[in-house]
């Protein structure tokens, strides 16, 4: 069952690797932010378009690992329609969950990542882009790096 399991995330994470969703700057977005990770040279920039509190859109581009590119595209999936709290919510589960390996509430297809926890390395190109967008959501215009967080 667990073999089964992690086959199945495997090959989710190489679906969004290979044919990343939402990959493509978005002309019409109303903030963004960029996200770069030293140790791995994963580098993207998410781009959304706010509808009052609401993301109606979000993409990104960017080049990285296989991690990090699947990351940003099922967050791309996940945050389209949401409100700013609902992704921020959202953060605070997955940010758990990558450093845990325990999922709590329902993520969706965000589980993929539970066992990024066993290869710290990882952990960073996992969370990247969900930092990108925190920082997109605040206004704030000053890159992120993985360097400067606490994992």
């Amino acid at each position: 069952m667990f073999d089964d399991l992690n086959d199945l995330y495997q090959q989710v994470i190489l679906d969004h690797c290979k044919k990343p969703r939402n990959f493509h700057e978005l002309p019409q977005a109303t903030c963004s932010a960029q996200g770069h990770n030293p140790l791995c040279g994963d580098q993207l920039k998410l781009f959304l378009a706010m509808e009052g509190d609401a993301i109606r859109d979000i993409s990104f581009v960017g080049s990285g690992c296989c991690i990090s590119k699947a990351s940003a595209s099922l967050l791309t999936e996940f945050a389209k329609g949401k409100t700013k709290a609902e992704v921020e919510a959202m953060f605070e589960q997955v940010h758990q969950m990558v450093m845990s390996g325990q999922v709590n509430g329902d993520v969706g297809k965000l589980a993929v990542f539970a066992g990024v926890h066993k290869y710290p390395a990882r952990v960073k190109c996992a969370i990247l882009a969900w930092h990108a967008v925190m920082a997109a959501l605040k206004g704030d215009a000053k890159p992120v790096t993985t360097e400067s967080e606490e994992i």
